[in-house]
C-alpha cells in the first residue's frame, strides 16, 4: 500500500488563498470578488498585491455574480467567493441565468462547505451544494482533498472553458499530495491500488479513506481509494477500471444523498457495470453544531466507518 504523510494540518481554503495569488501573478486576467468575506476566503494576499483586481462587494451576493458575469464576457477571469451556503443557494437563480446559461468564464469558489463548518451549525453547512452545481449545464464541479490539490486546482481552473465550482472547507486537514502535481480538471486520482473493494470519495474523506484502507490491508482486504477530485466532468473510465478488478464499492462524500458524487457513481455503474455499492453520506437531513471531528465521527464520515462500509459492500459481491 502506498504511504502518505501528513505534512502538516491547513484548511482547503488556503489551499485556494495561495492558488489565487499564484493565479494572478501568472495571469493579469485573473479577478477576485467577495461578499464581505475576504479574511474567511484567504483573499488577503491577492488583495494586497493586486488592490486593482480586487472588488470588495459587500453583503450583495447577487450583484456579485452578476458584476462577475459582466468582467467575464470582457475577458477576465473573475474568481468569486462566499460560504458556500450563500453562494449557491443564495444566488442560484444569477448562477443560473447570468453564469451557467451564458457559460461565462467564472470560477466560483465555496468555502465552509459540509458538516466540518462545525460550531456553526446547520443554517451554514450546506450539504447540498454539489447537487446544486452538478444540476447546471456546463458547469464543472471540483472538490479537491487538501492544501496542496485546492492550489493547483484553483490555478487549473483559470484555463478550463467555462465556470468552475471549486469546494472548500474550513477546518484545518492532513495536507498529504504532492505539492508539485499539477491538477487537471475531469481526472480521478487513484491513491491507492487495491483488488477487493474502490472507496471512491472527495473532499475531506480522502485522508480517511486512505486510512481506511490502511486498517483494511491489516485485515488483509486490499481497498483501492479513488479521490474524484472532479464531481464533474466524472472520469468514467477510471472509475470504471476499478470497478472491473474489485467489483464492488463504497461511494463516501461530505454531502448529502441526492444529488451528490454517490448518485454521480451510481447512475454510472447502472448504465455500464451494476455492482454492489454502499453509501456513506448525510442522507436525508440538515447539520448540526459540533466541533469538526466529532461531526466526522457522527455522521459515519471518518476512517473506522469507512472500513466497515467497506466489508459491508464486499460481503454484497
Amino acid at each position: 500500500m502506498k504511504k502518505y504523510t501528513d505534512q502538516g494540518k491547513i484548511d482547503t481554503r488556503s489551499g485556494f488563498g495561495a492558488g489565487l495569488l499564484e493565479a494572478g501573478r501568472k495571469d493579469s486576467r485573473v479577478v477576485a470578488m467577495t461578499a464581505d468575506l475576504k479574511g474567511s476566503l484567504k483573499m488577503d494576499a491577492f488583495a494586497a498585491e493586486f488592490p486593482e483586481r480586487f472588488i470588495q462587494c459587500g453583503i450583495a451576493e447577487a450583484n456579485m455574480v452578476g458584476a462577475a458575469a459582466g468582467l467575464a464576457i470582457t475577458g477576465k477571469v473573475p474568481f468569486i467567493g462566499s460560504f458556500a451556503e450563500f453562494v449557491t443557494g443564495r444566488v442560484y437563480d444569477q448562477l443560473r441565468q447570468e453564469v451557467a446559461y451564458g457559460h461565462t468564464n467564472v470560477k466560483i469558489a465555496s468555502s465552509h462547505a459540509g458538516i466540518t463548518l462545525g460550531e456553526d451549525g446547520a443554517t451554514h453547512q450546506t450539504m447540498e451544494d454539489i447537487a446544486l452545481m452538478r444540476a447546471l449545464p456546463g458547469m464543472a464541479v471540483v472538490a479537491p482533498c487538501d492544501f496542496n490539490q485546492t492550489k493547483q486546482a484553483t490555478i487549473a481552473s483559470v484555463d478550463w472553458d467555462g465556470p468552475v465550482y471549486l469546494r472548500f472547507g474550513r477546518p484545518a486537514v492532513p495536507n498529504f499530495t504532492d505539492p508539485d502535481e499539477p491538477f487537471e480538471i475531469g481526472k480521478t486520482y487513484v491513491m491507492n491500488e487495491g483488488k477487493d473493494v474502490s472507496i471512491i470519495t472527495c473532499g475531506h474523506l480522502v485522508w480517511e479513506a486512505l486510512q481506511a484502507a490502511e486498517a483494511l490491508e491489516a485485515e488483509g482486504i486490499g481497498a483501492e481509494v479513488l479521490n474524484v477530485a472532479t464531481i464533474k466532468p466524472l472520469d468514467e473510465a477510471t472509475i470504471l477500471a476499478s470497478i472491473g478488478k474489485t467489483r464492488c464499492a463504497v461511494v463516501a462524500e461530505e454531502h448529502n444523498a441526492a444529488g451528490g458524487l454517490g448518485e454521480a457513481v451510481a447512475g454510472l455503474l447502472a448504465a455500464k457495470c451494476p455492482t454492489p455499492v454502499e453509501f456513506v453520506n448525510g442522507e436525508d437531513k440538515f447539520g448540526q453544531s459540533g466541533k469538526p471531528a466529532e461531526l466526522m465521527a457522527a455522521w459515519g464520515f471518518d476512517a473506522a466507518h469507512l472500513a466497515e462500509a467497506a466489508k459491508r459492500a464486499i460481503a454484497r459481491k
